[in-house]
């Protein structure tokens, strides 16, 4: 008895010596609020995030077919994804639509519960393997304007610089408010997903629940195996709780602004026109929630589609994007990337280059005279460039 209060002793006095944790400064982490939320939104946001990292299993809603169990699983940190997590897609091969909705289509379930076969690609369908991307910054991504984004095209590359972006016109659901969005012929600007085939976060979140995990809502009850209207599996205000995570999520930070190499590369950055696409700042138009409102961010994405040439051509596409186009990806955060990868660079669309200078050696169409221009850098500018690159 006196050994075993001589133990618990010795335990408490070894539990009562403070603890020193390092916390990582907010320029080293991906996730984490936005500036100005009040305690109600803060609630909001942790709801949400337990939301977002919840597993789901087949008691809790999880489709026979599926591609992961979690959101969290394709997110590690809310960062980019990594090859065991890439989606495919599959079905579309131009504007027409999606031809193999009736096999599988958009998306591959490449995992099935037991008793359940995981879905193939259909014979003659053409695919594209999709990397999950960060989900920082977003709600200020989507309260930028469709007037500010459409003012960005140049579908007739009027100035002469080799660059015509031009917007993904997408099919909106019934479920989204579409008031204040511009229409053109019955579609609206897309501005998430690497085609920017989603209208807004809620719109990407719902198809993410229901093509990831096989999970219906109210929003969309279509049950991906059976593809029959069935219950809500997941309730509509886990959802939304999920979306207003996403929605406040802060902005990443960048890194080493002051140091000089960094100051140059971002200079050099702009001289080869990649500022031509990656626009470094946008700005929010009115958002309900005010630390997103009227806001200035620095995302270095124009959210518009860019002809990126033959390579980088899957043969498949998404709303009325060609398949030799994509979304200009944001770069901030990129620096961060290799948090979440498992220490190792998997940028574009589909991972398949290994680091920054391979990813922009990938670059054609449009980007091919900011690519060739980068090449003829002297190798003291290129580096200046890449440490610009990982600083954001």
């Amino acid at each position: 008895m006196v050994y075993i209060t001589l133990i618990l002793s010795v335990g408490l006095l070894v539990s009562c010596e403070p603890s020193y944790v390092d916390v990582p400064n907010d320029d080293e982490i991906l996730d984490g609020t936005i500036e100005g939320l009040s305690p109600e939104e803060l609630a909001r946001f942790l709801k949400g995030d337990a939301a977002f990292n919840e597993v789901f299993t087949r008691e809790t809603g999880l489709g026979s077919t599926f591609v992961s169990t979690s959101c969290i699983s394709c997110h590690a940190g809310d960062g980019k994804g990594h090859p065991f997590t890439t989606l495919t897609r599959f079905g579309q091969i131009d504007e027409r639509g999606n031809l193999f909705l009736d096999q599988g289509g958009p998306q591959l379930q490449n995992k099935a519960l037991p008793g359940f076969l995981p879905e193939q690609i259909p014979s003659g369908a053409t695919f594209s393997k999709f990397m999950p991307p960060a989900n920082t910054g977003l709600g200020f991504v989507q309260y930028v304007t469709d007037a500010t984004i459409l003012a960005m095209a140049d579908p007739n590359d009027l100035n002469g610089d080799g660059i015509s972006g031009v917007p993904n016109w997408v099919s909106m659901p019934s479920y989204i408010d579409d008031t204040g969005a511009v229409s053109q012929g019955g579609r609206y600007v897309g501005r998430f997903g690497k085609k920017g085939a989603a209208f807004n976060l809620l719109h990407q979140t719902v198809n993410a629940y229901n093509q990831d995990m096989g999970i219906t809502s109210m929003y969309n009850p279509i049950d991906v195996y059976t593809h029959e209207e069935i219950d809500p599996e997941i309730a509509t205000s886990k959802v939304n709780d999920v979306v207003f995570y996403l929605k406040t999520l802060k902005a990443p930070v960048q890194r080493n602004q002051n140091d000089a190499e960094v100051i140059r590369g971002k200079a050099v950055f702009s001289q080869i026109n990649c500022a031509g696409c990656h626009t470094p700042q946008l700005s929010t138009g009115y958002s309900p929630i005010s630390g997103l409102s009227f806001k200035t961010f620095s995302p270095y994405s124009d959210l518009l589609l860019h002809d990126m040439g033959s390579g980088l051509d899957d043969g498949y596409t998404e709303g009325i994007a060609k398949t030799y186009e994509w979304k200009t990806p944001p770069l901030w955060g990129l620096g961060l990337s290799e948090n979440s990868q498992g220490g190792n660079y998997f940028l574009l669309h589909d991972g398949r280059a290994r680091s920054i200078e391979e990813a922009i050696s990938m670059h054609g169409g449009e980007a091919t005279n900011s690519r060739t221009a980068f090449n003829n850098l002297s190798q003291s500018d290129k580096n200046a460039v890449i440490k610009f690159l990982k600083s954001l």
